[in-house]
């Protein structure tokens, strides 16, 4: 395997921050000689031109470009490694960086993420909310130590990411009492031209909401398509359709007068993954994460069975 030089590098990445071999000097305490020497030597190992002149000033090439672009991600981790084994205030918490899909429902990413304040050492986590796509751009840069998802990693997607299956549940359809009363027919032929608030087509619990659908020969009234969870539900306790709650959640939803269970099915399936950079997870709170959710998820999927 051929290693690269980092040294050489970040003499490299110096320069072309700084605009010219004799600013870097001054930075790296180096004579102008021996930094070009390192250049020479750099470019000599990739077999590619990294620097031109440009009047006294040193410009990259086109390749020396995405060269620097790779080494400010190397030398931006670098730094934030640095600071989190060394420069850590004794007691500080140990910071996690969560992604939430959009689609997954606010009471399970609580449900799920809850074990990781319950470390023996103090825990800070840091939500961020997001598109499926966007998420996994911001695990690709580092961005968050996991995302929480309710599919696993698109293998078309550039990044190479490993999902841990947390468990699945099945399905309850809620409405307000109200709406409740003009349904008709017995469940599932109740849905047949009724009010119906749904995820977006991306989820992974909408394909299988309308596999189910077409297997049972039903066709609701599509009132509202959601991205977000929450809002899906705000609309649906406000009585402008039909909505879907993940049944293995049913004791953790705050009970209200006004709603009502009208049905209920395990083929329509909510699934939750973790997908992380790492094969082996190493980050302490995103361990506990897993290790706890696996388990209790799957236990409660064997009870509802």
């Amino acid at each position: 395997m051929e290693w690269l030089n980092y040294h050489h590098l970040y003499y490299f990445w110096t320069v072309v921050r700084l605009g010219s071999i004799s600013k870097a000097s001054q930075e790296l305490r180096l004579s102008p000689p021996a930094i070009s020497a390192q250049l020479h030597t750099l470019e000599e190992s990739l077999g590619e031109k990294l620097l031109a002149r440009s009047g006294r000033n040193l410009k990259p090439t086109e390749m020396g470009r995405v060269v620097f672009s790779y080494g400010d991600e190397i030398f931006s981790l670098g730094r934030e490694l640095m600071t989190t084994v060394r420069n850590r205030p004794a007691g500080r918490p140990l910071r996690v960086v969560v992604g939430v899909v959009d689609g997954l429902p606010k009471m399970i990413a609580h449900w799920l993420i809850q074990p990781a304040l319950r470390a023996p050492e103090s825990v800070r986590v840091v939500c961020r909310q997001g598109s499926f796509d966007q998420l996994m751009s911001q695990l690709a840069i580092h961005e968050l130590d996991v995302v929480l998802s309710d599919a696993p990693s698109n293998p078309n997607f550039k990044l190479r990411a490993y999902s841990r299956f947390l468990g699945q549940c099945g399905t309850l359809f809620m409405a307000t009492a109200e709406l409740a009363k003009t349904l008709k027919s017995p469940f599932p032929h109740s849905l047949d031209g009724a009010p119906l608030l749904v995820p977006t087509e991306n989820s992974a619990v909408r394909r299988s909401l309308d596999s189910w659908l077409e297997s049972q020969g039903i066709h609701p009234v599509i009132r509202g398509e959601f991205q977000d969870y929450a809002l899906l539900r705000a609309f649906g306790e406000a009585g402008a359709g039909i909505f879907l709650v993940p049944s293995d959640f049913e004791g953790e939803v705050k009970p209200q007068d006004s709603l009502q269970c009208i049905g209920s099915t395990d083929d329509v399936r909510h699934l939750f993954y973790a997908i992380s950079v790492d094969r082996t997870i190493k980050h302490p709170a995103v361990v506990r994460i897993c290790n706890t959710a696996c388990p209790q998820l799957f236990r409660r999927s064997a009870e509802a069975a």
